[in-house]
């Protein structure tokens, strides 16, 4: 493979969610509280619309769904630091009552790219998919339609893990308990990405940044506190609380041996359903 030779921009625009667990991570970095290769601007979207934006390469680096990534292999790399990866960390599967099977079954999707539609269509590869930003997706099964059509179900992420029993909705399926279940590896959720283009060296480099970020809101855990709120701002403290604890693991500071196998896994289950194309570059960075 040509060693990638594309100039460094000016400053590096760096698309992650406003979900705590991401503005925890990001927030020394951002601020300017931690050393970086290059000057950091965020781009603060849902993770569907950078998944949308990798797909034609918009962001230099960026948080995104492995679902997604694995489609995007010959423009971007996976950091070692930063994702989300992890034990009772799945979407769920959310009903207005009690159902059985729902193939054939109207079910929202916070999206196509979606690591949680994936494991959706593993588990029900018959469900009626439609798709809406993530927050809308516990309103339209609360109200039991979208669109005009009936809507029996729902896939939940980020937050609307701790919030679903508020709406007066029921959990169908962990779709996290059942991939480990079926693999005993932790759920890959979503990574760090950079563009391949980049050096070696400046990819190495910024991921040792992203780690930085974290060690640093892990040794100063007021700092990132307003900055967290500003971006959830329908959130109790405690909810943010626990969403911080749930997706910030010994996984976000590097994926190591466990979480590349579970990323290889889920990789190769993508791969036999259809869901990506076969690659052979690979996953993640490595020091140059």
């Amino acid at each position: 493979m040509t060693e990638p030779t594309s100039a460094l921009p000016a400053v590096l625009d760096l698309g992650y969610s406003l979900c705590p667990n991401d503005t925890f991570i990001f927030h020394a970095l951002h601020a300017g509280l931690t050393p970086s290769p290059l000057p950091v601007r965020e781009v603060l979207e849902d993770v569907q619309t950078l998944n949308d934006w990798a797909v034609v390469g918009r962001l230099p680096m960026t948080k995104i769904s492995y679902r997604a990534y694995f489609g995007l292999m010959d423009r971007y790399v996976a950091l070692r630091a930063g994702g989300a990866l992890g034990r009772g960390v799945g979407p769920l599967i959310v009903t207005r009552e009690a159902l059985g099977d729902l193939n054939g079954v109207r079910v929202a999707s916070p999206g196509a790219l979606t690591t949680a539609e994936l494991l959706l269509r593993m588990v029900y590869p018959q469900v009626e998919v439609v798709r809406m930003r993530y927050d809308e997706v516990m309103p339209a099964v609360q109200r039991g339609e979208y669109g005009g059509a009936p809507l029996a179900a729902g896939l939940i992420i980020h937050e609307s893990r701790f919030t679903y029993p508020s709406f007066g909705l029921l959990r169908h399926l962990d779709l996290g308990a059942w991939w480990e279940g079926e693999t005993g590896l932790p759920l890959p959720l979503g990574a760090i990405l950079v563009r391949r283009d980049l050096p070696a060296q400046m990819q190495w480099a910024l991921n040792g940044a992203v780690r930085e970020s974290l060690e640093y809101a892990y040794a100063h855990p007021d700092a990132s506190k307003e900055y967290v709120r500003q971006h959830a701002a329908e959130l109790s403290d405690e909810v943010m609380q626990a969403h911080i604890d749930l997706y910030v693991n010994r996984f976000s500071l590097d994926v190591g041996e466990e979480g590349e196998r579970a990323v290889r896994e889920l990789h190769r289950r993508a791969l036999a359903v259809g869901a990506v194309p076969a690659s052979g570059l690979p996953l993640f960075v490595s020091a140059p």
